[in-house]
């Protein structure tokens, strides 16, 4: 899959695949995008709403679409913020190559917005407030082997597997999950990825507490995630984007 390099409205970059005719982001802001639908609406909701101070904190996230790596390295880098022990287990079919991995700014310009947050921070030692803003840490995403679970950062583990997932019964778990980033390409590009049947291997790959978390709102997709058994939910966009979706496991015994 051939793709070019375009820049966003928010200055980062995406990934543009003529034959689809699609992008892996919004061009009205690709990181912009990915923190407002996968980290605050996903990552951090599921952190406020199931994890207590006093608990041992620790994630297990099933994310469909590997894509830029920029979903996983903005979560690694709020939990080693929050002190969260993370899982990440991402499924890819058609994986950036090293080359074009490279030339991405995304650690550039996050790394410039930590810095303006930085100065309003006192409490942190400068090397405490930078400690996971790395270049080689958002390339080792990309570098570390396929179909083998790897400790990226202590508390941060990285299972990455190349496949179809449409053809989801050949996914490897070991575990349930807590948080579901579902950020394949849209329904009309690929339709094979948004049907019951996945929605449905989903909800089985889900934990009691789960959160499902896609940027696309279309009713169609939303029936489908509630027929699979997720209570839905339309909530504001990222700019350019007037409503995405997030799901929770809906459990034999819940009322509402």
């Amino acid at each position: 899959m051939q793709h070019k390099i375009i820049t966003t409205e928010d200055g980062s970059h995406t990934l543009f695949v003529p034959e689809l005719n699609e992008h892996y982001h919004s061009v009205n802001g690709a990181i912009q995008e990915s923190k407002h639908v996968f980290i605050d609406t996903g990552f951090k909701y599921f952190l406020e709403k199931n994890i207590n101070q006093d608990d041992q904190k620790s994630i297990n996230i099933l994310e469909i679409g590997f894509g830029t790596g920029l979903n996983a390295f903005l979560t690694l880098i709020e939990s080693q913020k929050l002190n969260v022990n993370v899982f990440y287990q991402s499924v890819e079919l058609y994986p950036v190559s090293i080359k074009e991995a490279e030339k991405l700014n995304y650690f550039e310009l996050i790394n410039q917005s930590e810095q303006k947050k930085f100065k309003q921070q006192t409490n942190l030692s400068e090397s405490e407030h930078f400690k996971v803003i790395d270049k080689t840490l958002f390339m080792k995403l990309h570098t570390t082997p396929w179909e083998r679970a790897v400790d990226i950062l202590p508390g941060f583990t990285l299972l990455k597997q190349k496949f179809d997932f449409s053809k989801c019964e050949k996914i490897r778990a070991d575990r349930l999950f807590n948080l579901i980033y579902f950020d394949a390409f849209a329904p009309d590009k690929q339709p094979e990825m948004w049907t019951e049947d996945i929605f449905g291997k989903i909800y089985s790959l889900s934990d009691a507490d789960a959160v499902f978390t896609t940027y696309c709102a279309k009713g169609v997709v939303r029936r489908m995630l509630q027929s699979a058994g997720f209570k839905m939910e339309r909530l504001p966009g990222p700019p350019g984007k007037r409503e995405i979706l997030r799901g929770s496991k809906l459990l034999i015994f819940d009322t509402e």
